[in-house]
């Protein structure tokens, strides 16, 4: 079994900033891309950021410039440090991570993190 838990979550302030982190778990062979996804109330779950093994990084326009995605692969650990907080950022945020499980078939699979609130208010 692989297990992705989400921390970081909470409430901040407009122009505030958090730092979500996302840690795999279990019988991993390799991780491949990870990124964070999330939902707001109302809306369907939109990208927000992923990052490939080679470090490459591709974000929504909507968090370009306030956001940044980092990995720690001897952590098995996905980072988001979220700056420059708007309301509209408010919603669930999910990371997910494409995993090679140790297997014979070693076939990569997606795995998603349970989710943390992320709410923005004064």
């Amino acid at each position: 079994q692989v297990h992705l838990v989400e921390s970081g979550g909470g409430l901040v302030q407009p122009e505030g900033s958090l730092r979500l982190s996302c840690a795999a778990s279990g019988s991993i062979f390799s991780i491949d891309a990870m990124g964070w996804y999330r939902q707001a109330p109302g809306k369907q779950r939109e990208l927000v950021a992923t990052i490939t093994t080679g470090g490459s990084t591709n974000y929504a326009d909507s968090v370009k410039g306030r956001f940044t995605i980092s990995r720690d692969n001897a952590k098995n650990t996905v980072y988001l440090q979220m700056n420059s907080l708007k309301p509209e950022d408010t919603a669930v945020y999910y990371c997910s991570m494409k995993i090679v499980v140790l297997t014979r078939t070693r076939v990569p699979y997606d795995y998603w993190g349970q989710g943390t609130q992320v709410t923005v208010s004064s």
